[in-house]
């Protein structure tokens, strides 16, 4: 019986003991190496960052800081201290051509650009577009950075973006937002397409680079347009969109200046109830304008111009501000359930100058 308690004794208790013992020991020895992070783990930790170093490394150089300096009087008799204006730029190309914004260089008597490797010079005004608040500038420099370019890039809705440039002239800074919009009009016009986003646009920001994650050009940034009531846009910042920004510049170097075609008339995007298709809406017609002239009336659905099917009103509108004034352009369209086609001769779209 003594002998038979002593087994079960050892079966059920002192086994177990001895055993959760050497566990317990083994799990003290091994549990400060589990916990120690190995420099694997380290690595793939780093890796997990989120950043947007390398995109501001890339495109970071090629924004620059732009001053100028106004006569603070019309006469230049009375002359008091100049003003200076503050602003950013984008160097396009190894050429020295600069795009920033019109209204940071218009009406001024001296434009400086400062770049970000610390040398300065004197910039020559190209030409400017007063619709799209865009200029060109020129420096006789070399060795230049250049902005990184993607034209298969498409900026899409909830895309990250930088904002570059130099706000308060405290130096180069950085803002990150989302795009909200993309194909916007500007407050102004319908003639500029505008990249809409959330990244701060502060005074000396103005003409800078908008870029996505990798660093590319999204849009040349602007800070002019306010609200209806006159009140600056809180979380709203306004961007020109890159293709269009760089076809102002090519007109600008090529020819001075920015020529648009006219169509003359107000209209908007819609789907054709019937039919199911998309197309743009005439809503109103200028008289002896180019539609006018053309035989279209308000509620004409026009649906393909030279062919291209319309799919947005912004589509419809750069293809005709591109067109050459006194160039004919085919307009197929739907009035009242019948297919027609016209053709209109596209006039010069005339801009008041600021």
């Amino acid at each position: 019986m003594a002998k038979q308690h002593a087994s079960l004794l050892t079966q059920y208790l002192i086994k177990p003991a001895l055993l959760g013992f050497i566990v317990a020991a083994l799990v003290l020895a091994v549990l400060p190496l589990v916990q120690q992070p190995t420099e694997s783990s380290r690595v793939a930790t780093a890796s997990d960052l989120v950043s947007f170093a390398d995109a501001v490394e890339l495109a970071a150089p090629a924004v620059v800081n732009i001053y100028t300096t106004q006569s603070s009087h019309p006469n230049a008799h009375l002359q008091g201290p100049p003003t200076l204006r503050l602003g950013s730029g984008v160097i396009m190309n190894a050429k020295g051509f600069i795009l920033t914004a019109r209204h940071v260089v218009s009406n001024v008597d001296q434009i400086r650009v400062a770049l970000q490797d610390g040398r300065v010079f004197g910039a020559q005004l190209i030409g400017s577009d007063s619709l799209t608040d865009l200029a060109v500038l020129r420096i006789a420099a070399d060795n230049l950075a250049v902005i990184p370019r993607n034209d298969s890039y498409t900026p899409r809705v909830g895309d990250v973006v930088l904002a570059i440039g130099n706000p308060y002239n405290i130096g180069q800074t950085v803002t990150q937002g989302i795009i909200s919009a993309t194909g916007r009009n500007n407050p102004d016009n319908a003639y500029s397409e505008f990249i809409r986003m959330d990244a701060a646009i502060n005074e000396g920001n103005s003409g800078g680079a908008l870029v996505n994650s990798r660093g590319e050009l999204v849009g040349i940034n602007s800070g002019r347009y306010l609200s209806e009531q006159g009140e600056e846009l809180t979380g709203i910042s306004f961007s020109v969109a890159y293709h269009l920004a760089e076809r102002v510049m090519e007109q600008i170097i090529a020819e001075g200046s920015v020529t648009r075609g006219y169509f003359g008339v107000e209209a908007r995007h819609a789907f054709h109830p019937e039919l199911n298709i998309p197309g743009v809406v005439i809503e109103r017609i200028e008289p002896e304008g180019p539609a006018h002239l053309a035989g279209l009336r308000p509620g004409d659905f026009l649906v393909r111009i030279n062919g291209v099917e319309l799919k947005s009103l912004n589509q419809a509108l750069d293809m005709v501000a591109a067109t050459r004034p006194g160039t004919s352009i085919r307009i197929d369209f739907v009035r009242q359930q019948q297919y027609l086609t016209t053709e209109a001769v596209i006039q010069h779209l005339r801009v008041p100058e600021e």
